[in-house]
């Protein structure tokens, strides 16, 4: 049996690729986890999409301030120089391509990079969307915080999308319980493993050809 990491485990290591100076927002479920990995010293202007800039890690229980929440309600602090804002002059910033990077949960995503994840089409579902549409195409770097398999054991990695979709070749980059995967013009690239995880083992998981250069040493493309 295949080794993974936690959701802990996994938030501080897409903490580790954000580079200094981005402007980020982190999508409704896991992916908030990553404020409370970034490393001390490293300027990250985190924006939330109900009108805050400058959002910080997540209060200790005794100092919870009702007012400040995130917009999945969850509570969170403020940082000198935090700005407040109305929530149409939020998604400005996410629509207009002010943000450097997003990561968000998804339900599935192609090898092509396009993203599902705001509703499953069932009859019962709840649609979701929220700003992920905004954030999906608004944003220069799209980066995917989820487990690889979804609870019945398939893997939210796909050849093609059969949910309704978000944003079509959107993803950059797919951070996962078992591996990261990039997504290059010939499909999606292994290029970091945990545990005992092979690329072998992860191609008969998802079903999918994937490029086995797998590398350690991962560049990000320049703010502009």
């Amino acid at each position: 049996m295949t080794t993974t990491i936690s959701r802990d485990q996994l938030a501080a290591r897409v903490a580790r690729d954000i580079p200094e100076g981005a402007v980020m927002n982190l999508g409704i479920g896991a992916p908030t986890r990553v404020a409370n990995f970034l490393p001390a010293g490293l300027e990250v202007i985190l924006h939330t999409e109900n009108g805050m800039l400058g959002m910080g890690p997540e209060p200790a229980a005794d100092r919870i301030d009702p007012d400040l929440i995130n917009a999945g309600k969850q509570p969170v602090t403020e940082l000198p120089g935090t700005a407040y804002f109305h929530h149409a002059d939020s998604f400005a910033m996410m629509r207009g391509g002010h943000l450097d990077v997003c990561v968000l949960g998804a339900f599935q995503v192609s090898e092509r990079g396009d993203l599902a994840n705001w509703s499953t089409g069932a009859p019962d579902s709840i649609p979701a969307v929220g700003g992920a549409m905004d954030l999906a195409i608004g944003a220069r770097q799209v980066y995917v915080m989820t487990d690889l398999l979804t609870r019945a054991g398939q893997s939210k990695l796909v050849k093609e999308c059969s949910y309704p979709l978000t944003g079509v070749g959107c993803v950059n980059r797919i951070y996962t319980d078992h591996a990261i995967f990039d997504v290059t013009p010939t499909g999606l690239a292994v290029i970091e493993l945990f545990g005992d995880n092979t690329v072998s083992q992860l191609s008969a998981l998802t079903g999918l050809d994937l490029d086995d250069a797998t590398i350690t040493d991962v560049n990000h493309k320049e703010l502009a």
